[in-house]
């Protein structure tokens, strides 16, 4: 059944980007407390193909440090990834003390594309669902922030952003023939979230459900919530002040003709 995504032209731009400014504006401060209180914190984006993950990210840290958050968004394993344990190669993307990183994807992809597309064996699959609850009570009880956060789109808007993407020479490489035929396995893929919420959705790191039919809600309403579970507070800065250039002290730039610059190609703009 589709969902009504009427909501999508219930709030305007100016709202929406009033909003988006002010989440943002929060995120440095929580990434600054972040980095001040050594905390870690991981947060795991799952969902549908063209469920607006990306897009959450993307708004998520825009203005966020690099150096302090990182996003994993792993490629498919290589040979030797697929002799470890399943969980090793996403261990290592993990944060250390002053650390976030957002998974684009995660480590259920096992219970997901791998369950419906038999890339897994029901045995790898049963003791993914077993392993799991215990791997994450483990990060929880080691002091990591764990949110997981499951972007939900109906059948009719996914439809649409694939075309929207077919269509588009720059959003092109967002679709893969994988995606394509999750629109032939949609009921699959429903019952493998299903039964993995069963076995995941567990007291220490649940799941949140994002409806994100509306791509401007559904980024506000994560990063709203995700910024209400952080106990974060405003870290005072050192005041900056901007030092009084010393005078020339002899230095001559050597000759621009020495010098190889980048064609002006904004002048041909004109």
């Amino acid at each position: 059944m589709a969902k009504d995504s009427s909501s999508e032209s219930s709030i305007s731009n100016g709202l929406y980007e009033a909003e988006l400014v002010r989440l943002q504006a929060e995120l440095v401060k929580a990434q600054e407390w972040v980095k001040v209180e050594k905390r870690r914190i991981v947060v795991i984006f799952e969902g549908r193909d063209a469920a607006g993950k990306g897009g959450t990210i993307k708004r998520i840290t825009e203005y966020l440090s690099p150096r302090n958050t990182r996003i994993a968004a792993l490629p498919t394993p290589t040979e030797r990834e697929k002799t470890q344990w399943y969980f090793q190669r996403y261990v290592e993307h993990l944060p250390a003390a002053g650390e976030i990183t957002l998974f684009d994807r995660s480590w259920y992809n096992r219970a997901g594309v791998e369950r419906v597309m038999g890339y897994c064996t029901p045995h790898e699959y049963r003791r993914f669902l077993h392993q799991c609850p215990i791997f994450e009570r483990m990060l929880v009880e080691d002091g990591i922030l764990l949110r997981k956060y499951w972007f939900s789109v109906s059948d009719s808007e996914q439809q649409s952003r694939f075309k929207s993407r077919l269509n588009d020479p720059m959003r092109q490489w967002k679709l893969s023939p994988m995606d394509l035929e999750s629109i032939t396995r949609w009921e699959d893929y429903s019952r493998a979230k299903d039964e993995m919420m069963v076995h995941t959705d567990i007291p220490e790191a649940p799941w949140l459900v994002v409806e994100s039919d509306s791509k401007k809600r559904a980024r506000l309403n994560m990063m709203a919530h995700l910024l209400s579970t952080i106990p974060y507070v405003e870290v005072p800065r050192p005041t900056l002040t901007l030092p009084e250039r010393p005078a020339p002290n002899g230095y001559e730039r050597p000759p621009r003709e020495q010098t190889t610059y980048v064609p002006d190609h904004s002048a041909t703009l004109s």
